[in-house]
Parts: structure tokens; C-alpha cells; sequence
């Protein structure tokens, strides 16, 4: 597929940004990443860097820059946070277990919000925690809806299969049934934008000892509680 925009310089910027979506890279790993020139790839990466759209790490390495996160926020990024409290406080209540939101970046997902049981164990996953995408019933939903090139790809390491993500699809998120992590929590993930509503997903089993009684709306945690 042509993804050229017909400017080549913003194309090949967009090729640098891109290939710093995953973490971290050193000029080979841009030029491998990117297929452009090395002296291409340092001098839009440097440039990049000039306006603060790329940034360095502690080793030297090309890091996303911090007026993308500003950026971001100008967007309206940060509406999602705001509107994930009350959601996440209503599912922890109905399932009486942590509940959190998960956004995709890259190769792993983030906790970017979470609403801890008030009482008993705390067995939330902590806010800014990366995890797989290849396991887990926040990866199912996050790769779910994304467009088949990157589900593809996504799928070529994950534990579970194509069917399976049409399912999640199907349902709208996935069950109890299909949850394979033992963490007594329910999740909710953030997918991106332009695609079907967002819902949030079962809680996903507990341990027996730690399983969380179900409250008066625990018979039916399917409805969408992010729209």
C-alpha cells in the first residue's frame, strides 16, 4: 500500500516518527526501521529533534520527544482520561474488583488509568505498567480493531489467533470465559479513533480464593460502559 503523501520530506519524517512508535532506536536501528539513507535518517532525525519531536535517552538513543505528548494533549487526548474515572469507578463497583485502561503503544499496552477496590486486596495493575500484546485479554480487545496490516503483525507472536479476535469482535469484548489472565480485575481499553464504540471487557478470573462476589448487576457486566 502507497502511503505517500506526494511530500517527500514529511513522508520520511512520518517513516522516523513511526519507527520510534516501539522505543528506543540507535541510527542503525532508524535505518534499518526506515530503509532510508543513514545520512537521510540522522539529518531528519536531528531536525525532528530541533523541534523537540524526537528527543535522546540516557544512551544516546532517538526517543518519541516531548511535544508530541503536548501535542497530544492539544488534541484532546486527555478527555479519554478524564472521561475513564467515573466509567472505571462503575465497573469496579459492579464487579467489586480493580478495573483499568489500557491504551496500545507500540509492541506493548499501558495502564493509563485505574480505579482500586476501596477495601480488601489491592490488585490493580499500577498506572504507567507496559505489558504484552501478545497475551491477555487487554491485547485481544487493543489488536482486535486495528486494520489488518498491524493485526497481522501483531498476531505473528501472539498466544492467540485470528478466530479469535473476530469473536472479541463479534461480542463487542471478551468474557469471562476467554480471559485466560489470573488477575482478578476488570479492563477497559482505549482503541483507536474512528473505530466501533468502545466497551469495557468482562473481568477477567481471579484465583478461586480471590475470586470477587458478584454485586446486583454482576449477572450482566457485558453493556458498553465507555461510549
Amino acid at each position: 500500500m502507497d502511503n505517500s503523501s506526494g511530500v517527500g520530506v514529511l513522508d520520511k519524517a512520518a517513516l522516523v516518527l513511526s519507527a520510534l512508535e516501539p522505543g528506543p532506536a540507535t541510527l542503525a536501528g532508524l535505518v534499518s526501521a526506515t530503509g532510508l539513507a543513514r545520512p537521510t535518517a540522522h539529518r531528519l532525525a536531528v531536525a525532528l529533534e530541533h523541534h523537540r519531536l524526537v528527543a535522546r535517552d540516557m544512551q544516546g538513543r532517538f526517543v518519541l520527544g516531548p511535544r508530541l505528548g503536548e501535542l497530544a494533549a492539544a488534541a484532546g487526548e486527555d478527555r479519554l482520561l478524564a472521561a475513564a474515572g467515573p466509567v472505571l469507578a462503575r465497573l469496579r463497583d459492579i464487579t467489586r474488583a480493580a478495573a483499568q485502561l489500557a491504551r496500545r503503544q507500540g509492541d506493548v499496552r499501558v495502564c493509563v488509568a485505574a480505579a482500586e477496590r476501596p477495601t480488601g486486596l489491592r490488585d490493580s495493575i499500577p498506572v504507567g505498567s507496559q505489558l504484552t500484546m501478545a497475551a491477555g485479554s487487554a491485547a485481544q480487545v487493543l489488536l482486535a480493531w486495528e486494520d489488518p496490516e498491524r493485526m497481522n503483525k501483531g498476531l505473528l507472536k501472539a498466544t492467540f489467533s485470528a478466530a479469535e479476535l473476530s469473536a472479541v469482535r463479534r461480542r463487542g469484548g471478551v468474557g469471562v470465559g476467554s480471559a485466560r489472565a489470573a488477575h482478578p480485575s476488570a479492563r477497559t481499553h482505549a482503541r483507536p479513533r474512528g473505530r466501533r464504540r468502545r466497551r469495557a471487557a468482562q473481568p477477567e478470573p481471579a484465583p478461586r480464593r480471590l475470586r470477587p462476589r458478584a454485586g446486583p448487576a454482576g449477572r450482566d457486566t457485558s453493556h458498553p460502559l465507555v461510549e
